[in-house]
């Protein structure tokens, strides 16, 4: 064979080795899955809204295309496709709304890097109770004398008065956040000192509430959230995010025609909102003791775009959990709402996946974030779990996890009563022989405290324990030998619905308010408040008989919320400056005139 045609030989021989070398490469390269998309309402969703959005959560906007919406009924729906601020998904908003009743089939292609998938979901479109609006909403009954404060200088305020009974061991692990309601005068987000001192309150309108006051981080910022609204009311409720001047940086409400519920906002460092709506539909529960045309009250859980307000994920309890595992009774009477599951909390954990408090099923889930399904259930009638000595809850709120896989809930044990007393727990899942074992609980000692709604728990991080009683209006904080370091009481006719304690450094609203009159010959009284402030460690007084020439006459130390001072002589004109440590001005009240 001459050289050249050997040589010709060898590389159609390498050629080939190569190309059967590198095609199982291709065929794997192949194979490689799109990246998953999760489309809302979920697969099988047997009660999604007519006006509900399509939302595709998992790639960009662009990777979506030739989306296809088709009612059993209603036909073809054309729409318009907008995406998310967090740039991974859009949200597909039909032009009109669908048919109660009928069936929703969706489709579309993803694309990613020359890769093609179609993805799809089908659902069903339910058939909705309108709730009545609310009636017009009446002054609150006088509260018992000695249990609301009043402020010379902030004349409007009248929030109840806390009652220290175990004074703070650490006051330096923060301020008590809490909204309270159920009896008080006026009802609204507020945050009190470690003694008791009002730092801040903000009334909300008449015939509405706040809770859940905390805080969050939303983009990489210390935010002050809370819900606020009218229960029940549809449409009207809101989650607010302020920033720590308190100045309303954003608000969210619930997508898809549903009402938030104030059970929970929380808010993600990413722009997003995870939210619970109740929604009430039209079931038939003739085999379950109800009526034909019974009203069940299914719990839904969304995730909000802050941005955007588009919904982004959107998960129905009737689709994954079946109405047996209720522990609710069925009343078979005509408006008669059956709130057979009572979503009342969400947590997100590191991977995304959330961890969910169902009330009326005594019952905490794991979902998979990417397509809703149960991961495990701890507790109800279907534990993944053997409950250990101690374990059982019911009627619970607020199930949270630790970084080392610790989960805490506030077990209520109450509505109907199962134990005399309520509880906090911290629980221990263990995934190999599938047990859970108690590892601590928080009780008050002495006689049973019983809260039959509401309640939380959270952990301080100096170890410690806080617990907020709920229904009973009660503040603790535990050492991790369980004594109390910490306890506060709300008069005995209100509640809050969770408390939580924060380090917390705010402006105040607005500037500086001051009051003040002549007392005597040589005397004036002054009275100086600045809501929501937490540096101003003195106040100075400034006093002439001209706003133009004004001078010091004296610096008095800040004593809480409101500072009650005594200066010598009778100016015509007086105005206060807040100074911190240092003697820098914070804020200037206004000039104000004596007579």
């Amino acid at each position: 064979m001459r050289f050249w045609d050997a040589l010709a030989a060898v590389r159609v021989l390498v050629v080939a080795l190569v190309v059967v070398a590198l095609a199982p490469v291709a065929a794997q390269a192949a194979a490689v899955p799109l990246p998953p998309v999760t489309i809302s309402p979920l697969r099988g969703t047997p009660d999604a809204t007519p006006t509900t959005q399509i939302s595709f959560l998992g790639v960009p906007a662009g990777d979506l295309s030739e989306i296809s919406v088709r009612g059993s009924r209603s036909g073809s729906h054309s729409g318009t496709l907008e995406a998310y601020s967090t740039g991974n998904g859009a949200s597909y908003l039909p032009s009109r709304p669908f048919t109660a009743g009928e069936h929703v089939t969706v489709s579309a292609v993803e694309s990613v890097a020359g890769e093609t998938a179609t993805i799809g979901t089908n659902f069903t479109i339910a058939t909705l109770y309108t709730i009545p609006p609310p009636g017009t909403p009446t002054e609150p009954a006088p509260p018992p004398p000695g249990t609301t404060q009043a402020f010379i200088s902030a004349p409007t305020l009248h929030p109840p008065k806390l009652t220290v009974t175990v004074p703070a061991a650490d006051p330096a692990l923060g301020d008590i956040f809490l909204s309270p309601k159920h009896g008080a005068p006026q009802q609204g987000p507020m945050i009190v000192s470690p003694s008791g001192q009002l730092v801040w309150f903000d009334p909300t309108p008449l015939g509405t509430e706040a809770t859940d006051v905390r805080l969050q981080n939303y983009l990489g910022r210390t935010v002050l959230t809370y819900w606020l609204g009218h229960d029940g009311a549809k449409g009207s409720a809101e989650g607010v995010i302020d920033n720590t001047s308190y100045q309303t940086i954003a608000t969210v409400k619930a997508g898809n025609g549903l009402s938030m519920d104030l059970h929970e906002f929380d808010v993600e460092p990413n722009g997003t909102a995870y939210v619970i709506a109740f929604e009430p539909v039209y079931e038939n529960l003739i085999s379950r003791g109800g009526l034909a045309r019974s009203i069940v009250d299914d719990s839904v859980l969304q995730e909000i775009d802050v941005r955007t307000g588009l919904v982004m994920f959107e998960w129905h309890a009737m689709g994954h959990v079946s109405l047996s595992e209720s522990n609710w009774p069925i009343k078979p009477l005509p408006h008669s709402i059956w709130d057979w599951f009572h979503l009342n909390s969400i947590y997100v954990e590191p991977d995304q996946n959330l961890l969910i408090s169902s009330r009326a099923t005594s019952t905490v889930f794991e979902l998979d974030h990417t397509n809703g399904q149960i991961i495990w259930r701890l507790g109800g009638r279907q534990s993944t779990f053997k409950l250990g000595p101690g374990v059982r809850f019911a009627w619970q709120h607020d199930a949270t996890r630790l970084p080392d896989g610790t989960i805490e809930i506030f077990d209520n044990e109450d509505e109907p009563e199962v134990e005399s007393r309520s509880r906090g727990i911290a629980i221990t899942l263990n995934f190999t022989n599938h047990t859970a074992t108690l590892l601590h609980q928080w009780v008050i000692p002495g006689e049973p405290v019983l809260a039959n709604s509401q309640g939380d728990v959270q952990q301080l991080p100096n170890g410690d324990t806080f617990v907020g009683w709920g229904e009973i209006g009660i503040v603790s904080e535990f050492t991790p030998s369980g004594k109390i370091s910490l306890e506060m009481k709300l008069p005995a006719t209100m509640n809050a619905y969770r408390e939580y304690r924060y380090p917390w450094t705010a402006v105040g609203v607005g500037r500086p308010s001051i009051v003040a009159k002549h007392d005597g010959a040589l005397k004036t009284e002054l009275w100086v408040s600045w809501n929501g402030d937490t540096r101003v460690a003195r106040w100075l007084v400034l006093g002439g008989g001209s706003t133009g020439a004004l001078e010091p006459l004296g610096t008095f130390t800040r004593t809480g919320f409101q500072t009650v001072m005594e200066i010598t002589g009778r100016p015509q004109r007086l105005e206060v400056r807040g100074l911190d440590a240092g003697g820098r001005t914070l804020g200037t009240s206004a000039t104000i005139r004596l007579g």
